[in-house]
């Protein structure tokens, strides 16, 4: 839940008082361009920034504070990915999935992902979209009950982006309530059940995927909403 959250970087307000909330067994996205504050207000989520002003909670928790148990429960999955550069796919996520648990087997992960066909290959050398697969991967490990996805299909090809969208669901439908940045209509439209338009740092609309597009495509619903707050 964000509550009226502000962020400022010097001159510029990647957020202002932004307010939306996600739910349990729903896909959430938040939709917006390149610097509409997407990806500030997922590391807030994560406890990576503190707001200037406002209040978040995550599984009823400040995250800026939240503890090493609370931190178990939550995957999130960053546009940088975050990756030790020489460890290798399957050592990886064998080590990740020691700190839960309950985690989604490694294999089973692996080959749904497609990461088996380079799973003893070093992080350094792998493709952006394999990298993607593995962060992936890594976020989902530990079966979270809040997952964070920062433009988690970025590079993908057709096939790879597929397999992703029917694992967001998957997961979501288990019940895990799932947060997801994306600027690609298509895709909020494709998963969303809950979609937050950004736009400047504002939330320009949050609600229903229904009840936000009004009748019209989500790429009309946007633009309209957006021609005068930056977007």
């Amino acid at each position: 839940m964000f509550d009226r959250v502000s962020r400022r970087f010097g001159p510029v307000e990647a957020l202002r008082e932004s307010t939306w909330s996600a739910a349990v067994r729903t896909v959430t996205c938040v939709l917006g361009p390149n610097g509409a504050g997407k990806s500030t207000a997922v590391e807030i989520a994560v406890g990576l920034q503190r707001p200037d002003a406002g209040r978040v909670r995550v599984l009823g928790r400040d995250p800026w504070a939240a503890p090493a148990l609370h931190r178990s429960r939550v995957g999130v999955m960053l546009q940088d990915g975050g990756l030790p550069q020489a460890a290798r796919p399957v050592s990886l996520l064998t080590h990740l999935a020691r700190f839960y648990t309950a985690p989604w087997p490694v294999g089973q992960l692996c080959q749904r992902l497609g990461i088996d066909e380079y799973a003893r290959t070093p992080v350094r050398r792998l493709s952006g979209g394999q990298r993607t697969r593995l962060a992936l991967a890594a976020a989902l490990i530990g079966r979270p009950e809040v997952l964070f996805l920062d433009e988690p299909t970025s590079g993908l090809d057709p096939q790879a982006r597929r397999v992703a969208h029917r694992m967001v669901r998957e997961v979501a439908g288990s019940g895990t309530a799932v947060i997801l940045s994306t600027h690609t209509f298509e895709e909020a439209e494709r998963l969303a059940d809950r979609v937050v338009i950004l736009a400047a740092g504002r939330v320009v609309a949050a609600g229903s995927l229904a009840s936000v597009q009004d009748g019209v495509s989500l790429e009309q619903r946007y633009f309209a909403l957006t021609e005068g707050a930056g977007g």
